[in-house]
């Protein structure tokens, strides 16, 4: 999967989910890889946002390699799991990172 089709699959998943009633969120996804990049999904005003630039006020940062974050989304990689095997750094708050993951189920 090449990164723009990663943001495309994110993008779609963002536009069927309810935003009502959840808290800010702006959390920057860092793709490690050849095919890799950068995005960032913000919850802002009962919106998702879903872009391919650097957030620098985040809530937090993930970093993760294609194929796993690939899994997390599908639902085959448990993020606590990804977290606790090195499969997914975090670099900011945990708990938002852990909203995040809830978010694109």
């Amino acid at each position: 999967m090449t990164f723009e089709e990663m943001l495309k699959k994110v993008r779609g998943i963002a536009e069927n989910k309810d935003a009502t009633g959840r808290d800010f969120l702006a959390v920057q996804v860092n793709i490690t890889g050849d095919r890799g990049g950068v995005f960032y999904v913000e919850v802002k005003d009962q919106k998702i946002s879903v872009e391919p630039y650097e957030y620098n006020d985040r809530s937090c940062a993930i970093t993760i390699d294609m194929e796993n974050l690939n899994q997390l989304i599908d639902g085959k990689l448990d993020p606590v799991f990804a977290f606790t095997t090195g499969k997914l750094k975090v670099d900011g708050d945990v708990g938002k990172a852990l909203e995040f993951s809830k978010l694109l189920k």
